[in-house]
């Protein structure tokens, strides 16, 4: 193993034990200590690669958008239609809430944060304001071909990002039984229907 692996592995120790205290313990609550106990590392290994507990956390929020950034440009950039794009993307998201929810609720935490300090909220800004655009992308390419009706694509994108997020939210709290994989299945069905040319009344 390269020295750099090694960081890399040693990294992600650190930052998958962060995000199961985060969830756990909640981010005020959650100390060095913590970390390094869950992690199976010392407290001056994490110190090594981090100078703090906050500095952990903001590199937690740069891990997850690295790794999911590879898949949604992959989704972009593949020779798909822009209906399809749309589709893979809800599919993504879901997946992630089925096999990792932790995430989405560490991230109702890191929002929490952004209210009070600015520099999660500059990170979580621009995590949010990037996946807009890979929205707005998909459905401006949907409206110049012709697939889709000539929407506003911001207020369009918007509302995409916010039925993903407000879906996987509800259903992290199971109000009512009803699976997040049938919510988003069925408003996928909606949103593609309202962007549909074929939509539109003559």
């Amino acid at each position: 193993m390269t020295q750099e692996s090694k960081q890399d592995l040693r990294k992600k120790q650190i930052l998958d034990a962060a995000l199961k205290l985060v969830v756990e313990k909640g981010y005020s609550n959650c100390r060095m200590d913590d970390i390094a106990q869950a992690s199976n590392l010392s407290k001056g290994s994490i110190y090594w690669y981090y100078k703090s507990k906050k500095e952990v956390f903001l590199s937690l929020i740069n891990y997850w958008v690295n790794n999911f950034g590879v898949t949604l440009n992959h989704i972009v950039e593949e020779d798909l239609s822009p209906s399809d794009q749309l589709r893979r993307l809800f599919e993504f998201f879901l997946n992630i809430y089925e096999n990792n929810p932790n995430v989405f609720i560490a991230e109702l935490e890191f929002w929490s944060l952004s209210i009070r300090d600015e520099d999660f909220n500059k990170k979580t800004q621009k995590v949010y304001y990037e996946f807009l655009e890979l929205i707005e992308n998909i459905i401006q390419k949907g409206v110049e071909i012709g697939e889709f009706k000539n929407v506003e694509v911001k207020v369009a994108a918007l509302s995409i990002l916010v039925n993903i997020e407000g879906i996987i939210w509800f259903s992290l709290f199971d109000i009512h039984g009803i699976t997040a994989r049938h919510y988003i299945e069925t408003i996928t069905d909606f949103i593609l229907a309202g962007l549909s040319k074929g939509s539109e009344r003559n």
